[in-house]
């Protein structure tokens, strides 16, 4: 089978600048594509690296998190408990327009004769930076420097500066600020992984005026009622002669600056842009909580703005930062590309993540509308880790949230006829929202990979008052759930069975005994029931307020131990390998070798019981367990289960190849390893799966994170215990990375042949180096011999049409 390769188009700059995403060209083919990564976003508000011009553009997105618009949801064939309403994030009013006009001529950057041009993501700043030289058709040379931030310190804002400066001739100038809603969005083009196509406008006009040079449009959703108030304010500075006007519309207003523009004298325009929405409040208290954030930003300035974004920006990454020496003798990964991919990654992840209180993370952060802005499983398996250990305040916001939907979660189980609670599979407001159950309510793991974000967040931070008082909570009904769900089979000797079920690997849906389901609800289960134990023994107030909540009976917690006790895990003695799940062998391999590239994605081919018959796997499924809960395996059991599952993977999600690479880095493949790692590492920035233009990848970038730091820093924190056996591939020399341990800062640096650990901030910290004990103290390093990894050949690398 053909192997895709990242693709690098002439985009890239080299050398690679370590802070900064720079195109130095304008290249139309890759305007989808740089739409996306040239997103801003806080976690809060989204706004894709379209051009302030307002064209050219293929989709002009600006999204807030949460803020979405319901639909029913239509059955050809419905059943008992299917899901009834869809959720998909709204694109909102585009505020960030600004044209200009030249001699009455407009800038259009596809026709425009460009002297220079340079676009940048700053990751220092935080902001989207260009500079352009424009020279217009009667040959008069214009300077056009244009920065945008969202803010990371002020939720509700964003803000553009824009400067124009005529460099040799005097013209008259217009910039025309304007925002704009569109009533329609983009079809899906069949593919159902992107955003549905509302056939009657979302967003519905209330107040609508204008006062000087600030404009308030408010809309509210037609079926969801969700209100929504948008602002936008100016300030606007130059020596040359100027007036304005504006008007505004339901749906559109402008500000119009017109220019007596003089030769070397510039003309700066700041736009401040806002954006608040709610479930409950009138677009009137909204219009007058916008107002209180521009009159704000007037007050404080954009320099202020900028100030605020950089100090933010230096406390992460002082806390996160993975610094990577590569080895010169491997050209195609030089470090400078290395650092860069690393650190865009992790940007990413703070804009989709840094103000999501009260919401998650979605599959594509807020960088486009596909798969509906919904959240998965995936946000605590492959996001959370990263923020766990570096930003544990965004880690308990995430885990608050699915505190807060634990309500709709209790009558989703109950829906679907279990006991406890059952978080959606997908979903925006608590409710599920996916319409094909087979891949989606039969994924019930997604109890037991929030209780696992929740252990590690525990762990990690030594939290237990939010264990205490609302996580607690959760792992009540999730374990009611786990064991509603399973029963004791006399046909397995009595032990706990669950049936019925998808595990992580979509390709196999709806069956009996998966590994990983089975794994995790024991982990749920052990976890819940020792938990309870604690708080009755440690706190009788709080266990007493649990129970009122909860209607506890002690006799349930006998039950949970039991069950995870005597939990089933099918095995293959004959080959050794655990099972995928029970019959997993019985299916027949699929044909890969006369299956074309171009047939890849599997699910956009070939119908769905195609493919469940066979043994062909989209997701990591049994690699992802001796990854999450490697204590559980030995390192053969390892190996063997690697080499079976690993050939049966096909690239058809993003979410495989980091996990890939750890568990290949501990079994000791280091080729395939350092193999996978580059394909998770690029997935983006080298549109590896050929779909950045609908969005990034935004677990696969958390799956960055976990490569460096689980895989060659080789970080495990399995119950409390914090151990390292770091193996560094041969295109890296040196990785560094800081994690927060129970309010502590340790920060550790590998190199070839030793490992340091230092305790920068705290008083003391217990970890493991290889087997060997060692305290750490604070300001006083500890450098350790590195044991040489033993490397293993592991067959062909896999990493077919990657694709999600």
């Amino acid at each position: 089978m053909l192997q895709r390769e990242p693709i690098n188009p002439p985009r890239y700059v080299y050398p690679p600048d370590p802070w900064r995403w720079v195109e130095k060209q304008f290249y139309p083919h890759f305007l989808a594509q740089m739409e996306t990564l040239f997103t801003t976003a806080n976690g809060y508000l989204g706004m894709r690296g379209a051009f302030e011009e307002g064209a050219p553009v293929w989709q002009n997105g600006t999204f807030i998190n949460g803020f979405y618009e319901s639909w029913p949801i239509v059955y050809g064939e419905s059943a008992y408990g299917y899901a009834k309403t869809g959720q998909t994030i709204v694109n909102v009013t585009d505020s960030k327009v600004i044209k200009l006009y030249v001699d009455d001529e407009p800038f259009y950057l596809p026709t425009a004769h460009l002297v220079s041009f340079e676009r940048s993501l700053n990751m220092q700043c935080g902001t989207l930076d260009r500079e352009i030289v424009w020279e217009t058709p009667s040959g008069k040379q214009v300077s056009i420097r244009s920065r945008r931030l969202v803010s990371f310190v002020h939720r509700h804002l964003a803000a553009i500066s824009y400067e124009v400066t005529l460099l040799d001739a005097k013209a008259p100038v217009v910039i025309s600020s304007e925002m704009h809603y569109e009533p329609t969005t983009s079809a899906s083009e069949g593919d159902p992984r992107l955003a549905k196509d509302f056939k009657e406008r979302v967003l519905l006009p209330q107040q609508h005026y204008i006062k000087e040079r600030r404009i308030l449009l408010s809309h509210i959703t037609r079926n969801s009622q969700m209100t929504l108030a948008c602002g936008v304010e100016h300030s606007f500075e130059t020596e040359c002669p100027y007036f304005y006007n504006g008007d505004c519309s339901e749906d559109d207003g402008k500000v119009v600056f017109c220019v007596d523009a003089q030769p070397g004298v510039p003309i700066r325009l700041i736009k401040y842009m806002t954006y608040h929405t709610s479930r409950r409040c009138p677009t009137q208290e909204l219009c007058d909580r916008a107002e209180r954030t521009l009159d704000r930003s007037i007050s404080h300035g954009f320099d202020d703005l900028l100030a605020s974004q950089r100090q933010y920006l230096d406390d992460f990454w002082d806390r996160s930062d993975l610094k990577i020496d590569g080895d010169p003798t491997h050209p195609d990964v030089t470090p400078e590309l290395m650092q860069q991919v690393l650190r865009f990654n992790l940007f990413h992840i703070l804009q989709a993540s840094a103000c999501s209180q009260g919401a998650g993370v979605a599959s594509k952060g807020l960088t486009s509308q596909a798969y509906e802005g919904h959240y998965f499983w995936e946000m605590e398996i492959y996001v959370m880790p990263f923020l766990t250990y570096t930003a544990p305040r965004i880690a308990k916001n995430l885990l608050l949230f699915r505190y807060s939907i634990l309500e709709q979660a209790r009558q989703r189980a109950w829906e679907v006829n279990q006991n406890g609670a059952l978080f959606p599979w997908r979903t925006i407001n608590g409710e599920e929202a996916s319409a094909y159950y087979a891949a989606g309510t039969a994924q019930y793991h997604i109890d037991a990979d929030i209780v696992y974000a929740l252990k590690k967040y525990v762990e990690a931070t030594g939290d237990e008052e939010f264990l205490f008082k609302e996580g607690v909570e959760i792992l009540v009904e999730t374990a009611r759930m786990c064991y509603s769900l399973g029963f004791f089979s006399q046909q397995m000797g009595g032990q706990f069975c669950i049936h019925g079920v998808t595990g992580p690997d979509e390709y196999n849906t709806v069956v009996n005994n998966n590994t990983y389901t089975n794994l995790m609800a024991r982990e749920n289960l052990w976890y819940a029931a020792k938990t309870v134990e604690t708080l009755r023994e440690q706190n009788p107030d709080w266990f007493t307020v649990l129970v009122h909540k909860t209607n506890l009976e002690l006799s349930e917690l006998e039950d949970w131990k039991k069950a995870a006790d005597n939990i089933y895990l099918p095995f293959d003695e004959q080959l050794e390998i655990h099972l995928q799940h029970d019959g997993f062998l019985n299916e027949e391999v699929w044909d890969f070798e006369n299956t074309p590239a171009s047939k890849y994605p599997l699910l956009l081919h070939f119908h769905p019981l195609v493919i469940y018959r066979h043994q062909v796997i989209k997701q990591a499924d049994i690699v992802l367990a001796m990854f999450l809960l490697g204590h559980e395996f030995s390192l053969l059991q390892k190996r063997r289960n690697f080499d079976y599952y690993d050939s049966l993977t096909t690239g058809d999600s993003s979410l495989s190849v980091c996990i890939q690479s750890i568990v290949a880095a501990e079994i000791g493949y280091m080729e395939k390893a350092n193999a996978y790692a580059r394909y998770a590492v690029l997935m983006d920035l080298g549109d590896v799966a050929g779909n950045v233009k609908d969005g990034c990848h935004i677990a696969a970038m958390g799956g960055t994170w976990m490569v460096l730091v689980y895989g060659f820093g080789g970080l495990r924190d399995y119950n409390s215990r914090i151990s390292f056996d770091p193996r560094l591939p041969k295109t890296i020399k040196r990785l560094q990375f800081p994690l927060t341990i129970r309010g502590q800062r340790l920060e550790v640096e590998i190199d070839r042949q030793s490992v340091t650990y230092l305790l920068r901030q705290g008083t003391h910290l217990a970890i493991e180096h290889q087997g060997q004990d060692i305290q750490l103290y604070e300001g006083n390093p500890v450098s350790v011999e590195l044991k040489p990894v033993v490397e293993l050949k592991g067959g062909a690398i896999k990493t077919d049409c990657l694709q999600i």
